[in-house]
């Protein structure tokens, strides 16, 4: 019997977890597996499900316990569809689906509370350091699955650099996430008071992002950084940039990191828990200290000065792309986990 998947997901409008639902969602169907969707009415969602020909239906998402309507239409969706399992993605879309005539697997993209996750027959963690939280936590370990991430390659140019009114030649830095305190964008504005001719595009939304705009201002390097909200078009910017900036104080996961791999673009990160895992220091990417200015700042010159370097960072990224996080090679694995647990 062919394979039925459906993906259930609330979070925000916009953050990596919330993007990867998507990506993984339109994989799986390009890999032949029949896919439904349960979202929170999200127009960017919404579109790029109808644009892959996926049915999705849409609920609230709102505090369990009091929001009746959305395990109603979550179990509306998998009665109609009958899936051999449900992929919840986030806490509140593994608590508010119900249990079912199918394998529910929740799918940790952080240091999530457990609870939420207590009906789910298995649960899929996206670093080995996640696994362990599981475990640790009481989950039993026959039950849990370590799949990676893996980045989105779209077609198409380089975005041109007049686009955001960007010098042509000027080295250019590109920092890819949510404004939030976690992925440091402070520590990365004071780094670039210290590579003066540096350019930095800083695409992504949310809740820092006037007093990051203050803060670059009051660093008198505004003129030189560009914030373009959140972008679906993560292709184009990567390929118009020099290096590639992951500068976060807390990150379980950072598909940035294998997303720049991807587009041959060199990559200076910070030491927090995820891209320490993924990235080696000085072969594929250069890792600086957690919060610290001065040594993002030192990284980001010596990738910049030196093309031996770069090339280097970039040929290393490549092939671990090739061998451990290609689109192909993850799907094989979720699809490997959906055909040993289904029930039926």
């Amino acid at each position: 019997m062919a394979l039925r998947v459906m993906t259930v997901a609330a979070g925000a409008e916009f953050g990596g977890s919330e993007t990867f639902f998507v990506s993984l969602t339109l994989a799986l169907k390009r890999a032949g597996v029949g896919m439904r969707a349960v979202t929170k009415p999200f127009l960017i969602r919404e579109e790029a499900f109808r644009g892959a020909g996926i049915a999705y239906a849409k609920a609230p998402f709102l505090y369990p316990g009091l929001d009746i309507y959305t395990p109603w239409r979550i179990a509306k969706a998998a009665a109609d569809f009958k899936p051999d399992c449900v992929l919840a993605f986030t806490g509140r879309g593994a608590d508010m689906t119900p249990p079912g005539d199918y394998t529910l697997i929740g799918r940790l993209g952080g240091y999530y509370r457990l609870e939420y996750y207590k009906r789910c027959d298995h649960l899929v963690c996206i670093t080995p350091d996640l696994v362990r939280h599981v475990v640790e936590g009481g989950f039993p370990e026959e039950r849990v699955t370590f799949i990676p991430n893996f980045p989105v390659i779209q077609d198409g140019p380089a975005i041109g650099r007049a686009v955001f009114d960007t010098p042509k030649d000027a080295p250019l830095a590109l920092s890819l996430g949510r404004l939030h305190k976690a992925k440091a964008i402070d520590v990365l504005l004071k780094a670039a008071v210290q590579v003066p001719d540096l350019w930095l595009w800083i695409a992504g939304e949310g809740p820092d992002r006037a007093e990051l705009e203050r803060l670059a201002k009051d660093l008198g390097v505004a003129g030189r950084v560009r914030f373009l909200g959140w972008r679906t078009d993560r292709s184009a910017l990567l390929r118009a940039c020099d290096v590639c900036v992951f500068p976060s104080r807390f990150e379980p996961n950072g598909t940035v990191v294998v997303e720049a791999w991807a587009h041959d673009v060199p990559l200076v990160t910070a030491a927090s828990a995820g891209p320490a895992w993924i990235a080696r220091d000085n072969e594929d990417a250069l890792i600086a200290p957690i919060d610290d200015a001065d040594g993002l700042a030192e990284r980001i010159r010596a990738v910049l000065e030196s093309k031996e370097l770069a090339a280097r960072l970039v040929a290393n990224g490549k092939r671990r792309i090739e061998q451990e996080f290609s689109e192909a090679a993850v799907v094989g694995r979720y699809v490997g986990l959906f055909e040993r647990v289904r029930r039926r």
